[in-house]
């Protein structure tokens, strides 16, 4: 029972998370936390993280690891094969009508009135996320003791040597990681 409830639920994600991974990220918790109560909202946090560092979509990735926690491998499977079956099926369908009306102006007018929703759910997954690494119980009070200043430092130099200097994001995750394990291991 509980792999078809994981099957159904990526099944609406998948139905309704245009935009990619980071789009489906609001839709994904408002699933496995807020609704079913499958993961805490710390361990979305590190979902989302793991979806982040491992090769291949996020919501895919998210749905395994969703589906692995819950169910174990039949789990994953039912997740996963939810998440992206809709996919799979429209853009079929798409490709197929795309070919043949891309030059009408109706399909362009729909094509961009899209973008606008698909950058607020891509933000709003991104408030969350920096929500849960700067604040250290969730929540974004501004009270002194719950502020992590070091995840501050972190998304600062992060974002600096992936903006200005153009490093590779691969090398600075990893940099991030091996500081954070230097910085617990004293």
């Amino acid at each position: 029972m509980i792999c078809l409830s994981l099957f159904l639920s990526f099944l609406q994600i998948g139905l309704f998370s245009f935009g990619g991974g980071y789009a489906a990220m609001p839709l994904i918790q408002e699933q496995v936390v807020t609704l079913h109560g499958w993961l805490s909202m710390e361990t979305f946090a590190d979902l989302v993280t793991i979806s982040e560092m491992t090769p291949g979509p996020i919501a895919v990735n998210a749905a395994t690891f969703v589906g692995t926690q819950t169910a174990g491998f039949a789990g994953a499977v039912a997740a996963t094969l939810g998440c992206v079956l809709p996919s799979c099926l429209f853009v079929t369908l798409l490709a197929f009508i795309y070919t043949r009306c891309r030059s009408l102006p109706i399909l362009q007018q729909t094509l961009a009135s899209l973008r606008p929703a698909v950058v607020s759910m891509i933000a709003k997954a991104g408030l969350t996320i920096l929500i849960s690494a700067f604040f250290l119980d969730g929540t974004a009070s501004l009270i002194r003791e719950n502020i992590s200043v070091r995840m501050i430092v972190w998304f600062a130099a992060a974002l600096f040597l992936l903006r200005k200097k153009k490093w590779n994001p691969i090398l600075v995750m990893a940099l991030c990681g091996i500081c954070e394990a230097a910085f617990c291991a004293v």
